[in-house]
């Protein structure tokens, strides 16, 4: 789960994260109010949505009056914001944040998140804050400083200072590094972050160490113990049928290719994807049915899986173990059956009573391709959304 950035800093200075003091609003009126009460001469005004690069897709601008304000939130508010990360739809602006301006000296980045090769939490922070760090990483990585945190251990003092001896801090500013380093992932183990993010952590004019911007993202198991970060939630930043998906209990990821996926369990998924891609196709989403892939169950994949319009056919590729294939072929002819379906659909069954699954669906009087084994049904589904396989 992610939030917008102004509730990102709300947990920020719950934690003792000095940021520069800043007001959501969700509309032109409510930004003037906004300006009136930070009264200050200068202000940012941030478009707020799930995704970064806002700054080059014009959502942050400087306003240094009350006719500027008014302006820029009469732009800004329902405006589709177009960053690298929001892909060529973009995102429809609802609410901003008025915030105070601050005077830069020095743009940092720092992020947290967990580096599952070392099976520990890496710690990272560069000099060239303020842009994309995947730039920075592929062309200067020697510019990025980490260290690796044991999770049961917590981040230890001489950690923080190495982090910030790398931002070649000195002084009252390289304390106020060395606090913000250790609250920043006391915060990240307090709140279940798989990602927190300032970009940029800046040095001001008057050698303070501010946040000037937050990106935090939670591990969705553990929002049974964070309610106040779960009701910070936006489903208008959530893609309509992953949340449709979720009420049916299904994990559902849309992706850019052509070819519906349907499976039983996220490593058989992952496999399938991949599969998919190394038979010259690209799959369309990543959709785990789970182990209870009742005829309901399979039905209601169908239905999300085909709301993309993108989608030409659909690979079903399940392995029976808690759940019997007979069970999953007879929910796929029904499925098949009442959503009169127009796609090609490659059926791929391993495992418990395959054998009889393959009965089934053979005997189903509906156009069903049968594949044996992966790569089987990884070619037959992408022949099939050449159009050189039909149902």
């Amino acid at each position: 789960m992610k939030i917008h950035e102004y509730q990102g800093k709300e947990i920020f200075r719950k934690h003792g994260i000095i940021t520069p003091p800043g007001i959501p609003v969700f509309s032109v009126e409510e930004a003037l109010n906004a300006y009136r009460t930070l009264d200050t001469k200068t202000v940012v005004v941030k478009a707020q949505i799930h995704a970064g690069g806002r700054g080059k897709g014009g959502g942050v601008k400087l306003a240094h009056s009350r006719d500027e304000v008014e302006k820029l939130a009469k732009e800004m508010l329902g405006m589709v914001l177009v960053t690298h990360q929001t892909g060529s739809n973009g995102k429809a602006v609802q609410r901003l944040l008025i915030e105070s301006g601050a005077d830069i000296s020095k743009e940092f980045y720092a992020a947290i998140t967990l580096d599952r090769g070392k099976e520990m939490d890496v710690f990272m922070v560069s000099t060239e804050g303020g842009v994309e760090i995947e730039k920075v990483a592929s062309k200067t990585p020697e510019k990025i400083v980490k260290v690796w945190i044991e999770p049961l251990l917590g981040i230890k003092n001489y950690q923080a200072r190495k982090l910030a001896f790398g931002l070649n801090l000195t002084d009252e500013a390289f304390k106020e590094a060395v606090s913000i380093f250790i609250k920043m992932y006391v915060c990240y183990q307090a709140t279940d972050a798989t990602l927190i993010e300032i970009n940029p952590l800046i040095l001001t004019q008057d050698g303070h160490i501010l946040a000037l911007d937050s990106k935090f993202n939670f591990d969705g198991n553990a929002l049974f113990r964070q309610k106040e970060i779960t009701e910070m939630r936006d489903i208008s930043e959530e893609d309509p049928m992953e949340i449709e998906a979720g009420n049916y209990h299904l994990n559902y990821i849309k992706l850019d290719g052509d070819v519906g996926c349907m499976v039983n369990g996220a490593g058989l998924a992952m496999a399938t994807m991949d599969i998919i891609k190394i038979a010259g196709g690209e799959p369309a989403n990543f959709l785990d049915v789970g182990g209870t892939a009742s005829a309901e169950t399979v039905k209601n994949g169908f239905r999300i899986i085909l709301s993309d319009k993108n989608v030409r056919a659909v690979l079903i590729n399940i392995f029976g173990g808690i759940v019997r294939c007979d069970r999953v072929a007879n929910g796929v002819v029904q499925a098949v059956k009442e959503l009169e379906l127009e796609v090609p659909i490659v059926v791929r069954l391993e495992g418990t009573n395959s054998e009889e699954a393959q009965q089934i669906l053979s005997e189903s009087g509906v156009s069903i391709i049968p594949a044996i084994g992966m790569q089987d049904a990884a070619e037959k589904v992408v022949k099939a959304t050449l159009g050189g396989l039909k149902k």
